[in-house]
């Protein structure tokens, strides 16, 4: 998780990047506006001398007619910069709250990889995994398959939103799904629900060393996620990675257990 980690002081540094840039802007406009009051002030001081001497109120009035002048320009382009301000302070709330968002689901992506890796029960392990597939993706229905190498075939070992008798196993390196596991790449179609569950929108593979042992493939979206976004394609890649090595251990930990009771039954007889 380390990339994840550097991904978040990343983001921390652009926040804080954009939150000097904010705090220099607003230095500067409270140093204009004090000097622009002194102006001010000037004027006020021009008009007291200039009631003292009527001979002045000519100068004096041509010198304010350009005061005027000079502030309706200064006024106008300060109303441009204040629209340009307000501008980035929206992209800067709407940055944070994305940041803030990103934040939390790469949190919630350490807490789920940290699950992933705390059990060696194949059937916990596919649990965690749908869960996260559901909460952090936002899929629906989707399926999660494991690899047959002796028949080269992809198998439906869970799923969400129909049973897993509805959703047919898939030959390694035909059709959409399994040309996408064969070649190792995470492929995304389309967002729109597919009913056919032979061509999903999404295959994510589940990856040892490059060399695929499973796939997880997204059918549906939940009602409110209406696409997928950069970070759901990091998603993709850490959950290929994370839940791969998880299901692998559990795997042969469990395939150990058998074998270390087949030879503990095979003793226990012996010395009967």
């Amino acid at each position: 998780m380390s990339d994840d980690r550097s991904n978040i002081f990343d983001r921390q540094e652009e926040f804080l990047g954009i939150f000097k840039k904010g705090a220099e802007f607003t230095r500067e406009l409270l140093t204009e506006n004090e000097r622009l009051r002194r102006k001010i002030l000037g004027v006020e001081d021009q008009q007291h001398e200039a009631a003292q001497n009527p001979d002045d109120w000519e100068k004096l009035r041509v010198e304010l007619i350009g005061t005027i002048a000079n502030l309706k320009e200064e006024n106008r382009s300060f109303r441009e910069r204040l629209v340009e301000v307000e501008e980035e302070n929206r992209k800067f709330a709407d940055r944070y709250v994305e940041i803030e968002e990103e934040n939390n689901n790469l949190a919630n992506l350490y807490v789920a990889s940290y699950q992933l890796h705390s059990t060696l029960d194949v059937d916990e392990v596919l649990k965690i995994v749908i869960e996260i597939v559901i909460n952090l993706i936002g899929a629906e229905v989707f399926a999660v398959y494991l690899l047959d190498g002796k028949n080269e075939e992809l198998r439906v070992v869970a799923a969400e939103g129909v049973p897993p008798s509805e959703i047919p196993n898939c030959p390694l390196g035909k059709g959409s799904l399994g040309r996408a596991v064969a070649a190792t790449e995470t492929t995304c179609w389309d967002a729109t629900r597919s009913d056919d569950y032979t061509e999903p929108i999404v295959c994510i593979p589940l990856l040892i060393e490059n060399r695929p042992i499973g796939a997880i493939a997204i059918f549906s979206l939940l009602q409110q996620k209406e696409g997928f976004t950069p970070l759901d394609h990091e998603l993709f890649n850490v959950l290929g990675g994370h839940a791969a090595t998880a299901l692998f251990a559990a795997r042969l930990y469990g395939q150990s257990e058998r074998k270390l009771n087949t030879i503990q039954g095979f003793l226990d007889l012996l010395t009967q």
